[in-house]
């Protein structure tokens, strides 16, 4: 909350958006953001950056360095901000709630695709058919539909597949692992539509109440 007030109460006014800072350099900073200009140039890639912070931090991506380490479990990130949000796993804390139905999210990027189920925004689009999603990876697993890509690929039996999801539950039958259980009798199933459909078929459940006792 101090630094968003800064923003109001410093004496170094940007003349475009009116946003104030408490020194001359965070205000050049700033005006950055307006001109666009990047002075900085990383020698691997040639991305250009707005301070030399901004520089370093993406030197990390390049080196493979972690600096910002998880006193918890010991997890090492390359930004400072990565860690930040790393340690809400451990504390559970979700300071980003959706005003609609009050589901919360640990990241502001959880909360920004989540809005989109109550707006039905979907900004990616693909270029090969009509369809549009809300989310860029949903967009990329359909165009495999179109490429034909199937990028994950079975240890046991070679089989390939174009969603990471199909390959595990095609796992299941080399394992025998079945991980859904049926809660008005004793049988299991591999997937969760097997499940939901046996639920329909001898118990005699619509959809929705089959997924609200679907257990896994």
């Amino acid at each position: 909350m101090s630094q968003h007030m800064n923003i109001h109460r410093g004496k170094y006014r940007c003349m475009d958006c009116g946003k104030c800072y408490l020194s001359s350099q965070h205000l050049k900073h700033h005006i950055r953001t307006h001109s666009g200009e990047k002075p900085f140039e990383c020698l691997v890639c040639c991305k250009r950056f707005t301070t030399s912070e901004l520089l370093v931090s993406h030197g990390r991506t390049h080196t493979g360095e972690k600096p910002y380490k998880c006193l918890v479990c010991g997890k090492a990130f390359s930004q400072r901000a990565n860690l930040r949000t790393h340690k809400r796993i451990h504390t559970g804390d979700k300071p980003y709630k959706c005003f609609v139905c009050n589901k919360a999210f640990r990241e502001a990027a959880k909360l920004n695709f989540h809005m989109r189920v109550h707006t039905g925004e979907k900004p990616h689009s693909c270029l090969m058919c009509d369809r549009a999603f809300s989310q860029a990876s949903d967009l990329r697993v359909h165009m495999r539909t179109h490429t034909g890509e199937k990028p994950y690929k079975c240890e046991v039996c070679e089989k390939m597949f174009n969603q990471a999801s199909d390959l595990k539950a095609h796992t299941r039958v080399h394992t025998g692992e079945k991980p859904y259980h049926c809660s008005w009798c004793n049988q299991s199933f591999g997937r969760s539509n097997t499940l939901l459909k046996h639920q329909r078929r001898a118990h005699g459940n619509t959809t929705s109440e089959s997924k609200q006792n679907l257990t896994a």
